[in-house]
Order: C-alpha cells, then structure tokens, then sequence
C-alpha cells in the first residue's frame, strides 16, 4: 500500500506518502515573524501522528513579504533560532520537514512597520487591497537575495527542504500570470523568475537537501494562467525540481469552478505526465483513504498533500493504518485507541 509505504525524494527517506500541506496558523508572535511554542505543538503533533512529511507554513522573505502581520518570517537570526526546536521536535517523531518561504507580493496586508508592498506590475488584487509598487530590476534582485538569505538561515535551521511558493497569488505566482504580469522587460516571462530564486537557493543548499515548488496550474480565468501554460512556465525555468506540488487558483478572487474532492488532481496528473521523473503532490479534499490510496496505487500522483484533514485529525495517519490493517504501523503510546 503505497500510501503508508516508505519512500525517497533526493536519497532522504520519507516515512510515508502523507504530506501535510502549509496553512497559514496566523500565529506568529509580536508582529515579528517569530515562531511560538504554538507552532511547535502544532506541527509536532502532526508527526507524533506519523505524517511522513510536514511542510511549514508560508514564511514571508521579508517583512512587507508575509501575507499578514501574524504570519511567521524567516530573515533573521532570532526567527532562525526559533524555528530549530519546531524542527527537532518533529525530527524526534521520525517525520521530515520541509519550509515554505513565500513573498507575498501584492497580496500582502502587512501594516506593521510596512508602508509599501510590491509587485510584478501597479495592479490590486482587488479594490480592498492597496496598490503595489512595480518591482525594478534592482528590486526584484533584492527579492531574489531575500529569498538566499532565508534559504540558508533554514538550512542552518536544520529543514530538509525548501519549498517556493509560486501559487495561490503571492510573487512568484504573480509574475507567473499574466492577468498580474504585464511587464514588457525580461521579467514578462513567468519563468525568468522562478529559475533566478530556484538557482540562488540552490547555491546554499546541500546537495542532498529537497527543492520543491508549489504552483497554481490553473487561474480559473480565460486570460490567465492554465495547466499547459503552467508547465510551460516550468519548463522553461530550466530548474529540475525535486518535486512538484499542485494547487490552483488564487491570483483572482475567482473560485474555482466546482469544489469536490479530487478537484485539483486532473491538473496534478498533467503535470506529472509532462515531468514523468519528477515526484508530483497533489492536493484538495483528499482526505477519504479510500480515494487518497487510490490515486497512489494507480500512479495519478505520487504524494497526497492533505491540509484542512490534518487540521481536523492530526491522527489521519494512524486511522489509514487502522483502516489498511497497518496495525504495526501504530505507534505504542495510541494502540489502545485503535484496537
């Protein structure tokens, strides 16, 4: 059963196929970035609950990069310290950990200490949110630093991986779509971006360390982004990717057209099939068993990403054991509840 099977990205063991997905917890302390005993407990409940591999939520580059003040930040030292006992904790429970770092581009609602946001171009996501400033060469060269620098403080940190978040509407995902991007420089190809971040943080990372992305294949507009687009984008970024993590949606405030579970994985499986060798995650309530083993036994995808299930049940792990008769799979302090 592949779900609860072990695997390898990168020759770094997973002990499953079970990826909780990054959510924002809104939690971060003082307006500072810094994380809280909260995250600790929560994430390291996920992996005493035998999540194979947890994924931290969205950490903004830079302060004016997360997507609100209560969200966690990853460019300094004392963030950095902060982050290790988050870590080691789930490292303890035998789960690995990945970190998202984000910018939030114009998507951002920080006020603290942040008197201008930025973008690919002058655009609002909307008439609630302010205007951004278009990002100038020396500028987006920043970002692209901001991004090496947190990269490095993660590694030092002790994460097994990185994660760029280039979906759901932030800065990547922003000059990814041309419904945000309307810049006639360079930076007017989605990809230019994507491969200067993906090469700067590589140059700091290990060699055994995992560099994933996370991408909206679709914006659920017609003069936007969609799946062939998306792989496109991708592709001529040049970046092999350790994996490749697929939501949609996000740079509009357009919903997606019919929310059911599976939604997202046809656009999962067309991904996967233009990147064969790359490990493909797909995500969006797949939290029925039954449906999540489905779509690893018949190679649709290769990790199930589960976010608001995990919320819900940080023990979704050990009840597929139960359902499965993986009792081994069990670990010895909750056999007495799953008996």
């Amino acid at each position: 059963m592949k779900l609860l099977e072990p695997t390898l990205i990168n020759n770094i063991a997973l002990k499953n196929r079970v990826v909780m997905e990054p959510m924002c917890m809104y939690s971060a302390h003082d307006n500072n970035g810094i994380p809280t005993y909260f995250h600790q407990a929560h994430y390291g409940s996920r992996a005493i609950g035998q999540v194979g591999t947890i994924i931290v939520e969205a950490t903004g580059v830079v302060p004016e990069g997360r997507i609100t003040d209560d969200c966690l930040g990853l460019w300094n030292r004392e963030q950095m310290e902060a982050f290790k006992p988050i870590v080691d904790t789930v490292h303890t429970e035998g789960s690995t950990i990945f970190i998202q770092l984000n910018h939030a581009g114009r998507k951002s609602t920080c006020v603290v200490g942040v008197d201008t946001i930025y973008g690919p171009s002058p655009l609002a996501f909307n008439d609630e949110y302010r205007v951004p400033v278009a990002l100038s060469e020396n500028g987006i060269s920043d970002v692209v630093a901001a991004f090496k620098n947190s990269a490095l403080l993660a590694m030092e940190a002790g994460f097994d991986g990185i994660e760029l978040h280039g979906a759901h509407g932030y800065l990547i995902s922003e000059f990814m779509s041309p419904i945000s991007n309307i810049r006639d420089d360079a930076y007017h190809d989605g990809s230019q971006l994507i491969r200067e971040i993906a090469t700067a943080v590589r140059e700091v990372m290990p060699s055994d360390k995992i560099l994933g992305i996370r991408v909206s294949a679709t914006d659920y507009e017609d003069n936007g982004l969609n799946t062939e687009k998306t792989i496109q984008i991708l592709k001529d970024s040049t970046i092999s990717f350790d994996y490749i993590n697929v939501s949609t949606g996000g740079i509009t405030p357009t919903p997606p057209h019919a929310i059911y579970p599976g939604y997202q994985v046809p656009h999962a499986m067309e991904i996967k099939g233009a990147f064969p060798q790359t490990p493909v995650m797909a995500c969006g309530l797949l939290g029925d068993i039954g449906l999540a083993s489905y779509l690893l036994e018949t190679d649709c995808v290769d990790f199930i990403g589960l976010a608001r299930p995990l919320l819900d049940d940080p023990h979704w792990v050990l009840h597929a054991a139960q359902a499965r008769r993986k009792h081994q799979l069990i670990t010895k302090q909750y056999t007495r509840a799953f008996k």
